[in-house]
């Protein structure tokens, strides 16, 4: 079981005990505010103690928390979206969502993966790992957008591309390095936004953009960290070690540049608040795609291309 949720189980008993003594207090003549109190204040102090101060290992058990909002939640809660299916080549794959929308009445098209929420969802969706036809779905829509004239948003979570043998036969390697390309090549703003796990190759061919946003307790990594653990140790038991060496958190990411701006999360995670944390998000979005739709097409490209080219280059 995922170990943010076992850390949570005290809290939502206590969450209950809290609201049946306010219903029982409603019901009786009995002033119980002072009994209340005590309890809140007795949860806040439990919910600092827990979720205060996370290690990299906790916030990746964040990242995948069952109840967090999920690529879908950020779709369906813009002004208006439209579904386009299928890569034109092979198949639909559900992992990937996108189609024409509207964000705060801007024209955008709009692109996320989706991992599903439960069990029927989550087989129909693959998990959220994208195959090629996934990704040749992003390419069709990014070559739509830049035809159009149309900002692109994407919104990122996945543990990593589909590894699997189908996959391999019908070239992900090929198809991902396609999305990069025409991502890097368009010349309309892009801004992607890590919500959950951002899983190697499977999550930057979504990510490629002119800003990258990311929530709080999202997490960005070459490889997950039990992939990394089985790689370097052969034991991916190791997980919570590797996950600290990574350095996969928002607060390392926007030190080293690779992202340009962290989204708070309330405390406890953003499952606590979906809709304001989606709010939040979309808000995020439209403030970057305000500041990228004055910049010129081939201005656009150039600053694109340098600020992929920064990364990890030593500092002067």
């Amino acid at each position: 079981m995922n170990a943010i949720v076992e850390r949570e189980k005290g809290l939502i008993e206590l969450e209950q005990r809290i609201a049946a003594l306010k219903t029982h207090a409603a019901q009786q003549p009995v002033d119980m505010t002072a009994e209340i109190r005590a309890l809140e204040t007795k949860y806040a102090e439990i919910q600092r103690e827990v979720f205060g101060t996370m290690t990299p290992w906790q916030r990746v058990n964040m990242a995948r928390h069952p109840k967090r909002p999920l690529g879908s939640d950020y779709i369906a809660a813009l002004d208006q979206f439209d579904e386009l299916h299928g890569d034109r080549h092979f198949r639909d794959d559900r992992a990937i969502v996108g189609g024409f929308a509207k964000l705060r009445g801007r024209r955008v098209i709009a692109i996320a993966q989706d991992k599903g929420r439960d069990t029927k969802e989550k087989v129909l969706r693959n998990f959220g790992m994208p195959s090629p036809e996934g990704y040749r779905k992003v390419i069709r829509l990014v070559q739509l957008a830049d035809h159009l004239g149309l900002p692109v948003v994407t919104f990122v979570d996945t543990s990593g591309a589909d590894p699997g043998i189908g996959s391999e036969e019908r070239a992900q390697a090929e198809a991902i390095a396609q999305s990069l390309y025409e991502l890097a090549d368009a010349s309309v703003p892009i801004v992607a936004t890590v919500i959950g796990e951002g899983g190697s190759g499977g999550a930057l061919a979504l990510a490629l953009a002119d800003r990258v946003l990311m929530l709080e307790h999202a997490v960005y990594s070459v490889a997950s960290p039990e992939g990394a653990a089985a790689i370097l140790w052969g034991d991916a038991g190791r997980a919570e070690e590797a996950a600290t060496r990574l350095k996969l958190t928002s607060d390392d990411l926007l030190q080293f540049g690779i992202v340009d701006e962290v989204i708070p999360e309330p405390l406890g995670g953003a499952h606590r608040d979906p809709v304001g944390v989606v709010a939040s998000v979309l808000a995020a979005v439209d403030n970057a795609l305000s500041a990228l739709t004055v910049v010129a097409p081939e201005e656009l490209r150039d600053r694109r291309y340098r600020k992929f080219r920064r990364i990890g280059a030593p500092a002067t």
